[in-house]
């Protein structure tokens, strides 16, 4: 087993929390996932692992099981009044982790999600669902959020065209998200990365996709795990107790915006990796980025961030792509937009990335797209979409002409969306 350098845990002194410690297991690959929490259950016997089975989601039914280092603690079938993700979140999930928490003190708790829920949706129900009139985090402390990935498996997920629907493995009738997006969300929402065993096509390939994780998520610990060999006691130390989770971290598409890193600048291809950030002041002409929108994603793994339209000067426009789609949404106002008296209804750290970056004539406008790909040309890449910003005739014309440019875009941002759901974004997809 090997591990980056960022990987160790930190030292937390004196600390008297005594609240169990509950660490969150994502993944698409169940038997990997699975065999992450065996290792867990195995260092410590004292360990309680939850795992849902959405097999019968649809019908208002799914199976909860808890076990502990010596076997099957609970095994029950439990009826749901609407059969979602959300719903499960919400009526059993959380409720039983409190429920463990309180009926057994001292014993830290291990959830394994179910391959097609995102860890995100997770933190969401733990930060705004009540459980008894009390937050779940009153009586859990949320210690990380570990993806466990894949490597026989992992690229082949990373640029598949397929979505969940047309797999049968979707969580709601109404779920048309791609199986790229999913497996891409889960790794840019951990605080820990797992790359479990190697990659069929050799020790090559398998350092490419540490490569790639790293590049795809840079403020993740990522930790190698051959598979064959593992020791349970150097995993644990790895993945539990490490306080890595910041619940005050935004999600990836609002990372940039309140000045969290969205990507590494890492233009020299490492094992054919490239990993490219793309920023500009100036906004873009919609219909020349409209036009080169297969160019740009046509070798992507991963593109991520957010961008301006000359033609929409009031809308942050949120960008990601993956598995060959590309889904675009509005992420609401640039603050430059926004009257004075409704910033206080914008997020602390929003407002203070904005005011350090703050231009007299652009105000907080910007462009931010981070892209990681193989085989990419980053240079080729920067001259497309620098040749899509507005000239100097065009700037010179004022946001009153920019407002009348044909726009492909048109009535794809509302603003009246804060936030894009899974929902907005698939609607915002460009022709």
């Amino acid at each position: 087993m090997s591990s980056s350098p960022q990987v160790p845990t930190r030292a937390v002194a004196a600390d008297a929390d005594t609240r169990p410690s509950l660490t969150v297991l994502s993944g698409f690959w169940p038997a990997a996932t699975f065999a992450v929490a065996r290792t867990l259950l195995a260092a410590d016997p004292a360990l309680l692992l939850v795992r849902h089975d959405l097999a019968g989601i649809r019908d208002g039914v799914v199976r909860r099981v808890i076990r502990s280092g010596a076997g099957i603690v609970q095994d029950e079938q439990v009826e749901l009044r609407h059969g979602c993700v959300s719903c499960t979140l919400r009526e059993d999930v959380l409720p039983t982790l409190v429920r463990l928490a309180r009926d057994h003190p001292g014993r830290d708790l291990v959830l394994m999600l179910p391959e097609v829920v995102e860890p995100e949706a997770v933190a969401a129900a733990c930060a705004h669902c009540l459980v008894d009139g009390a937050p779940v985090t009153e009586r859990v402390r949320v210690d990380s959020y570990v993806t466990v990935l894949d490597a026989e498996h992992l690229l082949d997920c990373l640029v598949s065209s397929d979505d969940l629907k047309a797999l049968g493995i979707q969580a709601a009738e109404d779920d048309h998200r791609a199986l790229a997006d999913v497996v891409a969300r889960q790794i840019e929402y951990a605080d820990t990365l797992v790359l479990w065993g190697q990659s069929r096509d050799g020790a090559f390939d398998t350092s490419r996709l540490s490569i790639l994780l790293h590049r795809m998520a840079p403020w993740a610990a990522h930790v190698h795990v051959d598979g064959d060999l593992v020791d349970a006691g150097t995993l644990t130390r790895h993945l539990r107790h490490t306080h890595r989770h910041r619940p005050e971290t935004p999600g990836v598409l609002t990372r940039g915006l309140q000045g969290y890193t969205l990507g590494t600048h890492q233009p020299e291809p490492d094992c054919g990796v490239v990993s490219a950030v793309f920023r500009a002041r100036r906004p873009f002409h919609p219909q020349r980025l409209h036009d080169i929108l297969e160019d740009v994603t046509a070798e992507m793994v991963r593109s991520r961030g957010h961008l301006w339209l000359a033609s929409q000067p009031d809308t942050v426009v949120a960008w990601e792509f993956a598995g060959g789609g590309l889904a675009m949404g509005s992420l609401g106002h640039w603050l430059t937009s926004l009257p004075e008296d409704r910033w206080e209804h914008v997020e602390d750290q929003r407002r203070l990335a904005a005011a350090l970056d703050w231009d007299p004539y652009y105000g907080d406008r910007h462009q931010h797209l981070v892209f990681v790909g193989l085989d990419v040309d980053p240079v080729e890449l920067h001259r497309t979409l620098a040749a899509c910003l507005l000239t100097d005739a065009e700037l010179a014309d004022g946001e009153e002409t920019w407002r009348t440019y044909h726009d492909p875009f048109a009535g794809c941002f509302p603003l009246d969306v804060e936030r894009p759901t899974d929902t907005d974004t698939e609607g915002a997809r460009p022709a």
